[in-house]
């Protein structure tokens, strides 16, 4: 049986009022998960999951296993460049999100999807790798990190242009992938991505040379997730 997911892409929007929305809509998948008795599960179905799509304000993000000396300027070069700085409470360690960026927050229930959080976060990098493959690159895994990687283990030119930082309780998902399309990434330059000092960043403009239709790329993000996770969207014509 497929699994039900309600799609939401809610635009251009600040972090701290989407991860404060998608921690409401986790707890609540959660509750529900907890109050409903053996039978009641039975007989319930799947409890529909909620996939959110949006780009953010000039934001910096680090995971709770993270180190602050990933941050490269302070507190006031923050403000002039327009951008904020979180403690989260995701994996992984510094990231960038901004314009040009879609960030994908799967609610996903794995114990109805079947899969643990491995493999789940193995999904997540598959349809980013068949995003670009769609669109004429190659992508990979990088042994050691997580997310998506153009030119993984060639020295010198390996290259992230999908993050993934994940939390999960009682097999409830949130946060998720940020997939640069047309970001600047000169804010990259501000930070240690990821962690890594030796590797370094693009996006889809950069790789095919012009400003991509972000409509177009979403859509083709969200038919992957949609095999890959065999997902029946609730809100969404067919």
């Amino acid at each position: 049986m497929s699994y039900s997911v309600i799609f939401e892409d809610v635009g251009l929007r600040d972090y701290k009022e989407i991860w404060d929305y998608q921690a409401a809509i986790f707890r609540n998948l959660i509750e529900g998960k907890i109050s409903e008795s053996k039978e009641q599960k039975k007989n319930s179905g799947n409890i529909s999951g909620t996939l959110i799509f949006v780009e953010h304000p000039h934001v910096y993000t680090i995971g709770k296993s993270g180190s602050d000396n990933n941050l490269l300027i302070d507190i006031i070069q923050l403000r002039a460049k327009e951008a904020k700085f979180y403690r989260t409470d995701r994996g992984g360690d510094i990231t960038y999100h901004g314009p040009g960026q879609i960030v994908g927050y799967p609610i996903f229930d794995l114990e109805l999807l079947k899969i643990g959080l491995k493999e789940y976060i193995f999904r997540l990098e598959e349809s980013i790798i068949r995003t670009l493959a769609d669109l004429k690159l190659k992508g990979s895994r990088l042994e050691g990190g997580t997310g998506v990687w153009l030119d993984s283990g060639i020295k010198g030119k390996e290259r992230k242009i999908c993050a993934i930082g994940v939390k999960a309780s009682k097999y409830v998902t949130m946060h998720g992938f940020a997939f640069n399309v047309n970001t600047n990434l000169a804010y990259f330059d501000n930070i240690n991505p990821c962690g890594f000092k030796d590797k370094g960043v693009t996006s889809l403009e950069k790789e095919l040379g012009n400003n991509q239709k972000m409509d177009f790329v979403k859509n083709i993000i969200r038919r992957n997730l949609e095999d890959i996770f065999d997902i029946t969207w609730t809100n969404l014509k067919s």
